[in-house]
């Protein structure tokens, strides 16, 4: 039985403590929980649950946003008020008046690690007088986050200046991450690193384990966990003096001051760092969590400086595995190797990667970062990086990844919705590919054209392109002569919206038979596939619901929906956020057909979360369409005038969309809906 399913079994109360360190960091993909099962899990009980999840984590919760307000209540409990932090300030032994320690909050923002970190302070050095509290002088940028946290942090560099412990922090300075007892012990060994590990790296381990114990004592370092793991788990999850952590805000503060005043020692630490992480780690790692380890080799080398060693010998050989793209294709790590990209550029833009690249590695990089910004929903951010990828490819006479950039342009600014320029760029991405003479792109460009030409309408047009790119690869791949995985999916679904469900059951269940044998593994085209079989079963099931056919089985509403369950699981798991919407609207089109609207609607507002914040024209067009036929339904079953006028809305949103972005695809559905709500 599923996890959801015992969960849900009666009324339970499951909480997650301290779920930071399962999310990633900022600055990519901020609060986003790494480990795709977990997402699975909650996004399903935000659904439908009749307990309760209680989570607390310094991050918000990235992959819950769009349940907000309505299964899902966030509540910051960062400030504390003046009244609960004289309380807490007194439990930590802090002596004065009342007046005094509520001055002490408010001066300190309420911020609960300011008071954590003020109170052991004054406990520690001044026998916890409150009033020695005006002595710690106020940090220089107060525009910074956690200002009043590191207020505290300043004094206590004072404090334990020429002391192990200090070097211990700055140490906890080059992580993001909890410092694992190996990369500790990298960071530590012969010859010291001057300025940094000096003292330390002579210290006995009774010395070094005294030392944490202080900081730990002074909540600088995290208490060893005390959560159950499995016997088996690797030692440093299993949390105790095998690894240190603390709080985000400090890591960044002394990796700051680390970085700013010894920049060769910052150099070092990263350097050794890198070498250990790259031992280390499997050699090709099978899952998100095995990838972990290159992940920080990458992002320390490039702090190290070795920007194209850390390209050529981790990610492009280990992570990428060549033009495998195993990270993404395999895993749907995206937000994770977004993250380990963004080592690469000099700033936030995307725009400058650093001068020691490769001009060929820069390209590369460039339509990387596009096109996993894309796939993870920031279309806005996408399109600069493509552009300056395809700007470097045609100055290096590339015209096969020319053809890939513009191919992923013209599918950028289709997600969008300005479909003249997408078109402009499917058009670009075909002279290019000729250009190149490379087969796979001529074809793969063809399939962009006319998925292009059949949003804009011109169904004859892309039926012939679609045609064209069938009889080149029949011609050079005579043993697989149908379009396979994206491209025979955006082929199946011009043919749906023709009608031809029994073709398209074909081309998805040949898709099936090749994944079977191994020959299509991709996490993305799996679920296209699932999600084309699950359509085409629906569509028969509406239109001959009796009658047999050769490719698909007769009373096919169950399997629609089995279908159209693994293509959303599929895509969720895949992390393409771009093709995610689509699941969700043809599985809430079949919840209205069978006459389940709670779930339909449920779908139907996941769907224009998603492309609400991605500024997904097409995708936002469909949502207010299928809105407008679940209204309708609504009214067939209570006869609420509401209803009605909610139809009515949401068609003249869609229509307008429709006429301003050119989606002509659309305007039988306009003109059916219209004649409904006569």
């Amino acid at each position: 039985m599923k996890r959801t399913q015992l969960i849900k079994q009666q009324r339970t109360l499951l909480i997650l403590d301290g779920l930071e360190p399962l999310q990633n960091p900022p600055p990519v993909e901020t609060g986003k929980i790494k480990d795709p099962g977990l997402t699975s899990l909650l996004r399903e009980l935000a659904r439908q649950n009749p307990g309760l999840v209680v989570i607390s984590t310094r991050l918000s919760v990235d992959d819950l946003k769009d349940c907000i307000d309505d299964t899902v209540i966030e509540r910051d409990l960062e400030n504390l008020s003046d009244e609960s932090g004289a309380a807490y300030l007194k439990h930590l032994g802090v002596d004065g008046t009342d007046e005094e320690l509520k001055e002490a909050s408010h001066d300190f923002g309420g911020h609960a690690l300011a008071l954590s970190l003020l109170g052991r302070y004054l406990k520690v050095v001044h026998g916890g007088d409150i009033r020695k509290r005006k002595e710690i002088p106020h940090v220089m940028d107060e525009q910074k986050q956690g200002k009043h946290a590191r207020r505290v942090m300043q004094s206590y560099e004072v404090f334990l200046k020429d002391k192990p412990e200090l070097d211990v922090l700055r140490l906890m300075g080059l992580f993001d991450r909890p410092a694992e007892k190996g990369a500790l012990d990298a960071l530590r060994k012969k010859p010291p690193i001057k300025g940094l590990t000096n003292a330390i790296q002579k210290l006995k381990d009774a010395d070094w384990q005294y030392a944490v114990a202080n900081l730990r004592d002074l909540n600088l370092l995290a208490r060893p966990s005390t959560a159950l793991v499995a016997k088996d788990a690797p030692r440093s999850a299993q949390g105790g003096d095998e690894e240190l952590d603390c709080h985000p805000l400090l890591r960044e503060h002394f990796g700051e001051q680390l970085k700013a005043t010894n920049p060769a020692a910052w150099r070092e630490g990263n350097n050794r760092l890198y070498e250990w992480y790259k031992v280390s780690a499997k050699e090709f790692p099978d899952t998100i969590q095995e990838m972990a380890p290159l992940y920080a080799a990458v992002m320390h080398g490039c702090e190290a400086g070795k920007y194209q060693e850390a390209w050529d010998e981790v990610y492009r050989k280990r992570i990428r595995r060549g033009n495998e793209q195993y990270q993404v294709k395999k895993l749907g790590a995206f937000g994770a190797d977004l993250a380990a990209l963004s080592g690469f550029f000099n700033d936030t833009s995307w725009s400058k990667p650093d001068d020691e690249l490769r001009e060929d590695t820069k390209g590369w990089l460039f339509n990387a970062a596009g096109f996993r910004l894309r796939a993870l929903g920031r279309l806005a951010e996408a399109a600069q990086p493509m552009q300056a990828s395809l700007d470097n490819y045609i100055a290096q006479k590339d015209w096969k990844n020319a053809a890939i950039t513009a191919s992923n342009l013209s599918e950028l600014y289709l997600t969008i919705g300005d479909v003249t320029q997408a078109i402009a760029y499917a058009e670009q991405s075909f002279g290019f590919a000729d250009q190149s003479g490379d087969e796979f792109e001529r074809l793969g460009a063809r399939t962009k054209v006319a998925d292009a030409l059949h949003q804009v309408g011109r169904l004859a047009e892309a039926g012939a392109a679609f045609h064209e790119a069938e009889e080149m690869k029949k011609k050079n791949q005579p043993e697989s002569p149908l379009l396979s995985s994206l491209d025979g999916f955006l082929f199946c679904d011009l043919l749906l919206s023709q009608g031809d469900y029994a073709e398209v059951g074909r081309r998805a269940n040949n898709d099936l038979k090749l994944i079977q044998q191994g020959a299509l593994s991709s996490l993305i085209t799996i679920a296209l596939a699932y999600l084309s079989l699950g359509r085409a079963h629906l569509l028969q099931s509406q239109r001959e619901p009796d009658h047999p056919s050769a490719t698909l089985r007769t009373g096919s509403f169950t399997e629609s929906l089995t279908y159209l369950n693994r293509a959303v699981d599929g895509l969720r798991q895949a992390g393409e956020q771009t093709m995610l919407p689509r699941g969700l609207l043809a599985r809430a089109e079949f919840y209205r057909v069978t006459g389940a609207l709670d779930k339909s609607q449920k779908d139907l507002d996941e769907a224009f979360s998603i492309a609400s914040r991605g500024g997904m024209g097409l995708h936002l067009a469909d949502c207010h369409l299928g809105f407008a036929r679940l209204h309708v339904e609504t009214f067939k079953r209570s006869n609420v005038q509401t209803d009605i006028l909610e139809a009515r809305k949401h068609l003249a949103t869609a229509k307008e969309m429709i006429e301003k972005m050119g989606y002509h695809r659309r305007d039988k559905e306009v003109e059916e809906l219209e004649e409904q709500l006569k």
